[in-house]
């Protein structure tokens, strides 16, 4: 199977959270929530690519908590 591209939105399999590839080196790939937090690590066979109602779900979720100043 072929890894996504940095910039590609993915969900991951283990928690459900979507992220955005970083990068990806040997299998492992680098992810980075949407809009802003930690990155995290995960096999390139632990994610599936995001439909685009997840990805849309996310950046709400995450615009959402700014404005209720849940998030710096």
């Amino acid at each position: 199977m072929k890894p996504p591209a940095p910039g590609a939105y993915v969900v991951d399999l283990t928690t459900g959270r979507v992220g955005r590839v970083a990068s990806g080196v040997g299998g492992l790939l680098r992810l980075t929530p949407v809009g802003s937090g930690r990155e995290w690590y995960r096999d390139q066979g632990e994610v599936r690519p995001a439909t685009t109602a997840e990805r849309l779900r996310a950046a709400t979720a995450y615009v959402n908590a700014r404005s209720r100043g849940e998030l710096p």
